[in-house]
């Protein structure tokens, strides 16, 4: 795999990342103001806050989808189940549908909300085992096949234009150390054609605590690109071609629900004689219509040196690094009768084994992307090449740093788990102590 020029394989998503040897770099986060202009803009939504929940356990739900009914505005609980939700104030008096694979779908007056400190509790959706037996097709295999084979009937088959917020962060075993986010604009093609989408980037901003990395500088290749790149509709050929399809077994687990519908959970693996590294999860599929709802898998690392070489494109020359785990989700949202790609993430973790040294350095990798928002690209406009984002993007490399907490004004964003809240917190306090020790500086000059 060549990392330069974005070359891939057919057996492997995009994800990569640069581990770059950086001792003597002295490069600091600095805050910016570039989006001040945000004091002009008058307060034209209302934002609600608050934590998804089972209603048998407390337990938060992960990634459960929030949307406006009868809207295209939609965000995801974090991994805490804790969301932010921003609607415009025309739209005060609609109505918030609450869903998460296998549990009732709950819809919910945005009047009978608070601003905050919202518990939003979901009941288990149960199926009955006699409704499994007749509805249960025979083959697996097919299933998969026909379900990719009718993207074009279910999925949406016109242009475009979404609004995602995206979050990447790379962590020292607990510690966060980097995090980046953005509001990007995807250009959708429709599913029924092979041309790629165009991304464009519209705000992002970053945060970086070098001193927590040692003697290295992780950075992550691709951006946005590796969580689109997750859509596995659009873009099977990174996990199912015709000539690997044959490398996979698979077979029904059982059945749950999905706003309201029947969905088959269906199991894939590789073949035990199959050497490369390929993938193997779980595919949420409504039988009915033939349609993926979700997919949650991982890459098959037990040959770590072919795995490392799938995603590491340079090292120091004392170091050996290796993948621990690398996990994929794409989830699907529907509106008027037609599915699109809502939600995806990537995690990556992976040891770095130093010659000479005792302790092995344990980093991790994550980045998600949510559809906030989109609107029928009628005519099929695309930004102009120079404009687009490149998937050789490092996003920490074109991002500002931290600015004040209105950054975002009326867009949709995952809420950052309480980790990454108090490692912002801590950075800026460090920023705002180097910032005015240089002022002292110059004073006294």
């Amino acid at each position: 795999m060549k990392f330069n020029n974005i070359h891939f394989t057919k057996k492997s998503l995009m994800t990569a990342f640069l581990l770059l040897s950086f001792i003597g770099v002295t490069e600091t986060a600095t805050a910016s103001y570039l989006y001040q202009d945000l004091q002009e803009q008058q307060e034209s939504y209302k934002q609600y806050q608050g934590k998804i929940v089972d209603s048998e356990t407390n337990k938060p739900l992960v990634f459960a989808t929030l949307s406006i009914e009868n809207t295209n505005i939609s965000t995801v609980s974090n991994t805490e189940g804790e969301f932010s939700l921003k609607v415009p104030n025309d739209m005060a008096q609609g109505n918030v549908m609450i869903s998460f694979l296998g549990y009732e779908t709950k819809s919910i007056p945005l009047n009978q909300l608070q601003e905050d400190k919202n518990k939003i509790a979901l009941e288990t959706s149960y199926t009955e085992l006699s409704e499994v037996n007749i509805a249960a097709p025979k083959d697996a295999k097919a299933l998969v096949q026909e379900t990719l084979l009718r993207k074009g009937d279910n999925y949406f088959d016109d242009p475009t234009l979404m609004t995602a917020f995206y979050r990447e962060t790379i962590k020292k075993r607990r510690k966060n150390v980097s995090l980046s986010e953005a509001v990007v604009n995807i250009y959708k093609s429709p599913y029924n054609t092979d041309r790629r989408d165009a991304l464009q980037l519209y705000k992002a901003r970053k945060s970086t605590d070098y001193s927590k990395l040692d003697t290295l500088a992780i950075k992550l290749q691709g951006g946005p690109f590796n969580t689109l790149f997750v859509d596995m509709i659009k873009y099977p050929q990174y996990i199912f071609t015709e000539e690997t399809f044959e490398d996979y077994d698979f077979s029904f687990e059982n059945s749950t629900k999905v706003n309201n519908r029947l969905i088959f959970v269906i199991n894939f693996k590789q073949k035990e004689y199959i050497t490369d590294p390929l993938y193997q999860g779980k595919l949420y599929i409504d039988p009915d219509n033939k349609i993926l709802t979700s997919a949650i898998y991982t890459l098959n690392i037990t040959n770590r040196e072919k795995a490392s070489k799938m995603f590491v494109r340079k090292k120091p020359a004392n170091a050996n690094v290796w993948p621990t785990n690398i996990a994929y989700r794409v989830d699907y949202r529907e509106r008027n009768g037609k599915w699109y790609y809502g939600y995806s993430n990537v995690q990556l973790e992976f040891k770095i084994n130093w010659d000479k040294r005792l302790f092995n350095s344990v980093y991790s990798m994550t980045c998600e992307m949510a559809i906030t928002d989109w609107e029928k690209n009628i005519d099929g406009t695309t930004p102009r090449f120079k404009d687009r984002i490149k998937s050789s993007i490092i996003l920490e490399d074109e991002a500002v740093g931290f600015s004040d907490p209105d950054f975002w004004g009326e867009y949709n964003i995952i809420e950052p788990e309480k980790s990454i809240e108090s490692a912002i917190k801590k950075i800026q306090r460090q920023l705002r102590r180097a910032k005015s020790k240089d002022d002292g500086t110059s004073l006294g000059m």
